[in-house]
């Protein structure tokens, strides 16, 4: 059985805690929960009925964890990561890994020299339709790639932002799509391989932040493909979608519902029996944004942890959308096309002030 402990208490470790709290996860359990603020760590210690902790140094100390999950603010996961990778216990952070590319150089090496392995949540990669995308296009059945989009149209209110000081933040935070939109960017980027370039717009359209709320990004690929990337969280009144579409020369498919989580097209030159079944079986959409994938992607690394077996995303691989992310930030503030494999001289994203 694999101990967790959670460092960072707020919403989304109410989704990693009822997974690894309530058994849901074979192999799995929660250990323990820290946070600086320990009415947050209470509560979920209680409910569970695992210790709580204020300092993430007592708590590894103490309880010994077999791996542990960052759920802090984006802008803590380079201090909070490199802090616990001298506990030489596994280190699982939530997306976006950093918010800079060279926090995220500092904790891939200090998890590589203390010998310890870095997870980063890619949760989607597991959604069912997203896998069987994933597999016709290794098989070939898209042929030559065309274009690759994904659309995040979700509500974020003020009061949203609201909750925390940190949020909408460039130092701690950004905007929708170094937070929100991160998973489909990550997803656009498996599919579609390497990008070469982007050019991008963004504006802050119904909130009082300091990053955006709204963006838009045309993408070209090494394959000579092209990509587009449509995020806001201005949506209203509710959620809309969180949508992935893949275009090439022998079908279409296309993931859509709100969580990239139902099959709503699928669509290739050469269908076969197993097509119907595909359809029909891969078009669940999950009761909110969070989707299924985390308890799939939890599985995953209790298998890798069992077995020493390599991770889908390990630091490096989390670190490649984060190029991606930072170079359409430096788009958005010089107003030109940016080539990836470049040095950042504009973007604010992580950027103290």
């Amino acid at each position: 059985m694999k101990r967790f402990a959670l460092v960072g208490c707020g919403r989304i470790a109410k989704r990693h805690s009822e997974l690894l709290g309530s058994g849901l996860i074979e192999g799995a359990e929660l250990a323990a929960v820290c946070d600086i603020i320990p009415e947050k760590a209470a509560a979920i210690a209680e409910r569970f009925h695992v210790p709580a902790f204020e300092d993430m140094d007592v708590m590894m100390e103490s309880v010994r964890p077999d791996a542990v999950v960052v759920l802090t603010p984006s802008g803590d996961h380079a201090a909070h990561t490199i802090r616990l990778a001298k506990h030489e216990v596994p280190v699982v952070v939530e997306k976006p890994m950093a918010l800079t590319l060279a926090d995220a150089d500092a904790m891939i090496r200090a998890c590589d020299e203390n010998g310890c392995r870095l997870f980063v949540v890619k949760q989607n990669r597991f959604n069912v339709p997203v896998v069987r995308v994933r597999e016709a296009l290794e098989s070939g059945r898209f042929g030559r790639m065309v274009m690759g989009t994904v659309r995040v149209r979700w509500c974020r209110r003020q009061e949203y932002y609201d909750q925390a000081s940190w949020r909408g933040t460039w130092a701690e935070d950004g905007g929708v799509l170094a937070n929100q939109a991160s998973h489909h960017v990550d997803l656009l980027e498996w599919m579609m391989g390497d990008p070469i370039s982007v050019f991008a717009k963004a504006s802050t359209a119904l909130v009082d932040i300091e990053a955006e709320d709204t963006a838009v990004v045309v993408l070209r690929f090494a394959s000579g493909a092209l990509g587009v990337i449509e995020a806001t969280t201005a949506t209203r009144p509710t959620d809309l979608e969180g949508s992935l579409s893949l275009l090439g020369e022998n079908g279409t498919a296309v993931v859509g519902g709100f969580a990239v989580n139902e099959l709503t097209t699928w669509r290739f030159d050469d269908e076969g029996e197993a097509d119907e079944e595909i359809r029909k079986k891969s078009s669940v959409n999950p009761p909110n944004v969070y989707g299924f994938g985390h308890q799939a992607y939890l599985e995953h690394v209790v298998e890798c942890l069992a077995s020493g077996g390599p991770a889908l995303v390990d630091g490096l691989e989390g670190r490649r959308s984060l190029e991606l992310i930072t170079a359409i930030y430096e788009s958005i503030e010089t107003g030109r096309e940016v080539p990836l494999r470049f040095a950042p001289s504009r973007a604010r994203l992580g950027r103290q002030s």
